[in-house]
C-alpha cells in the first residue's frame, strides 16, 4: 500500500512538472519559499507548486529536490534539481535562454554595472535593477550586513551551473557581483562565470572574462594555469 502511495505521488508530481509547473518533490530540514515580491518566507512542503516569480531558500541543515519542466528539441520531460543547504534560487532562473536573449541581458547587466554618472549622461538609463523583471532596487552595493543573502544567492548560481542552466547562472552571478563586490573578488566565482559563458557558446564573452581574471593580483598558480589554458583554447577556436 505504501509503495502504491509513493508511486502515485511521484506520478502526480511528474505530471505537474510536465504541464510547465515547478514542483517541490522532497524537503529536509529548514526549507522556505518566498512568493512573488513579498518579503515573507513560508515553510516549503512536498507537492507545493512554484512559479517563476517565487524564490526557494534552504537553511544550514536544509535541502530540497524540485522537479522542473525540461524541453529539448523533439522532447518534453522533467528534470530533478537538488538544492543543498544554504542556497537561494529564483525559479525564474530555472530555464534556458536563447543566445540573443542572453546577449541582450548581458548588455543590460554591463550597463547597470557601469558608473552611474556615465549611465545617466550617455545612456539616460534610470539607476535601477531590472534583470528579472521590474525592480526598484538601487544598483549601488547593498549594505554589508546583507552579505549573507549574497552568499546564499552565489551558492544558488552553482546549482544552476551544475544543472546546465549556464545562461541564467552567468547572469545571476554578475548581478550578485555587482551588488556584493567582495563576492566578485573571489576568482573561483569568476571562473565559474567564464566557464558558464563558454558552455553557453559565447566564446568571445568567455575569452574576455578569462583575460580579465588572468590580470587579477590575487590569482593563484592553479587558477593562472587554468586561465592560461582556457585563453589559448578559446583563441584557437575563434581563429577557426
Amino acid at each position: 500500500m505504501k509503495a502504491i502511495r509513493i508511486a502515485l505521488i511521484i506520478n502526480l508530481v511528474a505530471a505537474y512538472a510536465l504541464s510547465g509547473e515547478i514542483i517541490v518533490h522532497k524537503v529536509r530540514g529548514n526549507v522556505s519559499v518566498r512568493r512573488g515580491v513579498t518579503e515573507t518566507w513560508a515553510r516549503a512542503a512536498v507537492g507545493d507548486t512554484l512559479h517563476p516569480d517565487d524564490t526557494m531558500k534552504t537553511g544550514a541543515l536544509g535541502s530540497a529536490v524540485i522537479i522542473a519542466p525540461l524541453e529539448t528539441v523533439g522532447h518534453t520531460g522533467a528534470k530533478n534539481i537538488a538544492l543543498p543547504s544554504e542556497v537561494m534560487v529564483d525559479m525564474s532562473d530555472i530555464r534556458d535562454l536563447s543566445q540573443e536573449e542572453l546577449m541582450l541581458k548581458l548588455t543590460m547587466e554591463k550597463v547597470r554595472s557601469s558608473p552611474s554618472e556615465w549611465k545617466n549622461k550617455e545612456m539616460n538609463i534610470p539607476n535601477t535593477t531590472v534583470v528579472h523583471g521590474p525592480d526598484k532596487t538601487p544598483s549601488s552595493p547593498m549594505p554589508e550586513n546583507d552579505l549573507e543573502t549574497g552568499k546564499f544567492q552565489m551558492s544558488g548560481t552553482k546549482v544552476l551551473f551544475q544543472n546546465g542552466f549556464y545562461s541564467t547562472c552567468a547572469l545571476k552571478a554578475m548581478e550578485v557581483f555587482r551588488r556584493f563586490p567582495s563576492l566578485g573578488a573571489n576568482l573561483d566565482n569568476r571562473l565559474m562565470v567564464a566557464e558558464a559563458l563558454e558552455n553557453a557558446r559565447l566564446r568571445g564573452e568567455a575569452l574576455n572574462e578569462y583575460l580579465a581574471i588572468s590580470k587579477a593580483a590575487n590569482i593563484s598558480v592553479e587558477q593562472q594555469t587554468k586561465t592560461r589554458l582556457k585563453i589559448e583554447q578559446l583563441r584557437k577556436e575563434t581563429v577557426r
